[in-house]
């Protein structure tokens, strides 16, 4: 999908600037450092979206808009391998889980989809947003380094048992 036609889909799905509690973010592990104050700046950034069960949150190939964090529901988080596009299982994550951070570090396409197995609520700190908090609280960049170095590890034991 083209750069200008996914941001076009990405102003069309926001929801109207929704702050959320500072506390939900504080609970996750990527921003448990921030303080207060920090906490609500971040919330200020966040928009809140709803999907319903079955819906294909993120998809592979397309071109990263923002991070996401997983208020409630649960997610499959899927990859469809070349050539025949079989899909293959990667993780179920839910409540508290980020999603989408790769494509903001790299600005590649998506490496996998995302579709709700329940109805889903999620935070979106959209690209610019994220990389502008990055910028300020190098701790955040960090975490977000330990978070993918756990999951190239699970891909590598996965990978190994194979």
């Amino acid at each position: 999908m083209a750069l200008s036609s996914q941001y076009a889909r990405f102003s069309m799905e926001i929801a109207p600037n929704q702050p959320m509690s500072e506390d939900t973010l504080a609970r996750v592990d990527l921003f448990s450092t921030l303080n207060k104050k920090e906490l609500q700046e971040l919330a200020k950034s966040c928009q809140e979206r709803s999907y319903p069960a079955g819906t294909t949150i993120l998809s592979q190939g397309d071109t990263g808009v923002g991070l996401y964090v997983l208020k409630s529901g649960k997610v499959r988080v899927i990859q469809a391998n070349n050539p025949d596009r079989a899909e293959t299982e990667l993780a179920v994550v839910g409540p508290g889980d980020v999603l989408g951070e790769m494509a903001l570090l790299d600005d590649l396409p998506r490496s996998a989809s995302v579709v709700a197995i329940d109805d889903v609520t999620a935070l979106l700190l959209p690209i610019w947003e994220f990389r502008s908090i990055l910028r300020g609280h190098p701790d955040i960049a960090l975490k977000l380094l330990a978070v993918l170095s756990r999951r190239l590890r699970k891909v590598e034991s996965t990978i190994v048992q194979d």
